[in-house]
């Protein structure tokens, strides 16, 4: 929480995204023959595989063990999570009728976040619970194509050809936002963080014009809560500077660009979280430990630096490796 704030550390704080998840075998032995958003809907599960990667690594906050697209599933979306595939959306949206449609989201619709919140926050005690969200243009993405995109062609089809329509789905997809934050806020949640995996498609004034207002309205509502906020995105480079006027106190980078290049991007006043390439985790430790020293010595130009990778740990690495990454951080940055 300081280093989000810019404060001094006694050392640069490390978590993972996707930290609770397919790398742990206690992970796959919880999740057998429970399908992903049956998981993210009990909570018991939620706590117990959100506390896994806590036991295992010595991180410095937990994050909420959840999907972005379980708004939606709550608020009536058709979509399922397929293994593999990732998010499938049986009806996508092709007119205003299954834009107006799309209905709000209240606390009532996702009982189960707030319980597993409450009992997280207990059983976490000085740890951080990092909550989070979808933003609207990735969560239109998904509504719009149906599923994962290379190309977002229909998406940005809809963004282009009938902007009326596109602020009207992404206000929508806003307020669906912002009510999820503010149950996990309310709830004890100590951060929260705004992933935007799928902005990186648009260019620069399409992103000002078309998405950003709306990711700036979601952190200008939570503002007032009192929690650091985190933005990311995927393939955001050219895009660093824009996302850092959304509002966010961190904004998240990933590994496609340097941290003290990231730095000179993002205007004065935020904190970087990021950014160690995932597929430096398979190399030989010599190598990762180059890689995050390099990182950590990046992240020194920063007004704040959190540690993370640049994208979510991959199924396949190796928690030992992790587990070793975590300690060398702490060591490594020791002030």
């Amino acid at each position: 929480m300081r280093a989000c704030r810019r404060q001094e550390v006694p050392h640069t704080p490390v978590w993972y995204m996707r930290q609770a998840g397919r790398a742990l075998p206690e992970y796959l032995r919880v999740r057998e023959g429970v399908p992903m958003l049956e998981a993210c809907a009990r909570p018991e599960m939620i706590v117990e595989i959100t506390l896994q990667p806590v036991r295992r690594y010595a991180v410095d906050a937990a994050i909420f063990f959840s999907d972005i697209v379980v708004p939606l599933k709550a608020v009536g979306v058709d979509v399922d999570l397929k293994p593999g595939v990732g998010p499938v959306i049986a009806d996508p949206i092709r007119d205003a009728a299954d834009v107006r449609a799309i209905r709000a989201l209240t606390p009532a619709d996702v009982p189960y976040v707030t319980e597993a919140v409450r009992g997280l926050v207990g059983e976490l005690g000085a740890t951080p619970l990092i909550g989070f969200a979808g933003a609207p243009f990735t969560l239109a993405a998904y509504l719009i194509e149906g599923g994962p995109s290379k190309t977002h062609d229909r998406t940005k089809a809809l963004m282009y050809g009938r902007p009326d329509l596109w602020h009207e789905l992404m206000d929508k997809l806003a307020d669906i936002t912002v009510a999820f934050l503010k149950v996990q806020i309310e709830a004890g949640a100590s951060a929260v963080q705004l992933f935007d995996s799928w902005a990186g498609a648009v260019a620069p004034d399409d992103y000002r014009e078309a998405v950003l207002p709306h990711s700036r309205r979601i952190l200008a509502e939570i503002a007032d809560l009192g929690v650091p906020r985190i933005h990311f995105g995927v393939g955001t480079g050219e895009l660093l500077g824009l996302m850092g006027e959304a509002g966010a106190d961190v904004v998240g980078v990933d590994w496609r660009v340097p941290l003290d290049e990231a730095a000179r991007r993002v205007d004065p006043g935020k904190a970087l979280q990021g950014n160690l390439d995932p597929a430096v985790l398979f190399a030989p430790w010599d190598v990762v430990q180059r890689r995050a020293k390099d990182v950590l010595d990046r992240g020194r130009t920063a007004e704040g630096h959190i540690f993370n990778l640049g994208h979510g740990v991959p199924p396949s690495a190796d928690p030992d490796v992790l587990a070793r990454l975590a300690d060398f951080v702490h060591e490594t940055s020791a002030r």
